[in-house]
């Protein structure tokens, strides 16, 4: 978890505090914390407070679930040496061949094409 810094904030347009999320889920703070602590969701602290926020498009709130297909490309971001900052970065980042940015297209279930340009990050 870190702080996050201005640029990075401007570029996700919404986030969600850990209880929101609890409460979209309808699961205990203490299971979106272990999410976090997984690697399933980024968390970082902004706000005058510092709380722990992630990103809105993170969260499916029809399916009551993290986002189909974020886990195996934040794994990928990672494993390519990503830092979170640098994989918030990419994943809010628009990219017009894309089209939007993708965490929407994890969104708008376009996960394939969204992770084999995280793989392709690699070479």
């Amino acid at each position: 978890m870190t702080e996050i810094d201005a640029k990075i904030d401007a570029l996700v347009p919404a986030w969600l505090t850990l209880p929101d999320i609890a409460e979209m889920l309808d699961v205990e703070v203490t299971r979106v914390r272990q999410l976090v602590k997984e690697g399933q969701l980024i968390a970082v602290r902004r706000g005058e407070n510092r709380a722990l926020h992630v990103p809105a498009a993170f969260i499916d709130g029809a399916e009551q679930k993290v986002v189909k297909g974020l886990t195996g490309t934040l794994t990928l971001l990672r494993d390519d040496g990503f830092t979170d900052e640098e994989m918030l970065e990419w994943l809010f980042t628009p990219d017009d061949s894309l089209p939007g940015t993708p965490a929407q297209a994890l969104s708008e279930n376009r996960g394939t094409e969204v992770k084999r340009r995280a793989q392709a990050l690699a070479v």
